[in-house]
């Protein structure tokens, strides 16, 4: 009975420490944006959007990583899903395709 909740309860405590270290980051340069305002001062604009590619190639390449390692769940199950595609799948295409999206946004963006 227990041993059913321990990988809930890890993907829970993984998922909170990753959020709650975004939302530290953002707090933090909230704090640095305001800090600037009191001193009457602006923070500098970011011109590029080299973020969105970053971020995209991080997250298409640990979707392609789930994805395969994944693919592997589908053959206890070849009867059922066509393809070995079923439902686990999603743990990688969802970041497969969110970093693909920012991929193409970078280069749909670009000002040169």
């Amino acid at each position: 009975m227990f041993a059913d909740f321990v990988p809930c309860i890890s993907i829970v405590a993984v998922l909170s420490i990753i959020f709650g270290f975004l939302a530290f980051i953002r707090y933090m340069k909230y704090k640095e944006t305001i800090a600037l305002a009191e001193k009457g001062l602006t923070a500098p604009e970011s011109k590029s959007n080299r973020p969105l590619l970053r971020w995209g190639i991080i997250l298409t390449a640990l979707g392609l990583a789930l994805t395969l390692g994944l693919y592997l769940f589908g053959f206890d199950f070849s009867n059922i899903y066509p393809l070995h595609l079923g439902p686990w799948m999603l743990g990688g295409f969802v970041p497969l395709f969110l970093g693909l999206g920012l991929v193409l946004l970078h280069y749909l963006t670009e000002k040169e």
